[in-house]
């Protein structure tokens, strides 16, 4: 065998056999083992966090890839405003890039890179959500990772030592009403699902009905001795 750019040194050696052929290790993907030996092979749904430098923001990351293409892509931010705006740019970056380029590619936003490269290694090494899912996932499911309303579902919780904590928005929505038990402990909330409200408002909807029909509660609010609004009181 030719021994191309060699040193002299290594040149002038003799050639050992190998013995055993090591293949790749087999990772699950869309319920199939794959032996994944060029990008081309790499299918699957994930999704995972990504932080800028300073760590005072972060992004939540979802891909579908199918043949070692981004299909689809989902991204959702938390913190500085020009997050939202490297967002922006980044949907429209990666969908139709293989995992490498988008890899390689600048997402804008040190959280949203940083998003990539641990969806990187978690797609190649196998660890995807979809990595049993016979066939994977249509496009358009990470979508539905949203829910009704296509939000992000996000908590904004508050507390100071003085005056105890405050919900401000749950999964389900924006918190209206914080309800307390006769130990001013919180043991329910009021809130309004702005999606679905958005929703209603958009289809001609008058906004003051389509509020009231889409405020909810949870827990045991009804119980409450003392209800108060978690920004004011």
């Amino acid at each position: 065998m030719s021994c191309e750019k060699c040193t002299p040194h290594i040149a002038n050696m003799c050639s050992v056999c190998k013995g055993a052929k090591h293949q790749p290790a087999p990772i699950p993907e869309e319920g199939k083992w794959v032996c994944a030996k060029e990008i081309k092979d790499i299918s699957g749904l994930t999704h995972g966090i990504g932080w800028c430098a300073p760590q005072q923001g972060a992004c939540k990351l979802t891909l579908n890839i199918k043949n070692g293409v981004i299909k689809e892509a989902l991204v959702e931010t938390l913190g500085c405003s020009g997050m939202t705006h490297s967002a922006a740019m980044a949907a429209e970056i990666l969908t139709g890039k293989t995992i490498l380029e988008a890899l390689n590619s600048d997402l804008v936003c040190d959280a949203i890179n940083t998003a990539m490269r641990e969806l990187f290694l978690q797609i190649v090494y196998g660890r995807s959500q979809s990595a049993f899912s016979e066939g994977g996932l249509t496009i358009g499911a990470g979508l539905e990772d949203l829910g009704k309303g296509l939000r992000s579902q996000i908590g904004t919780m508050y507390a100071t030592e003085a005056k105890g904590p405050r919900y401000l928005e749950m999964a389900e929505g924006y918190v209206l009403e914080v309800g307390l038990d006769k130990n001013n402990e919180i043991i329910g909330y009021k809130f309004v699902n702005l999606g679905k409200m958005m929703d209603a408002i958009k289809k001609g909807e008058d906004p003051k009905l389509a509020y009231e029909k889409n405020i909810s509660k949870y827990g045991r609010y009804d119980e409450a001795v003392k209800k108060i609004d978690p920004r004011k009181e």
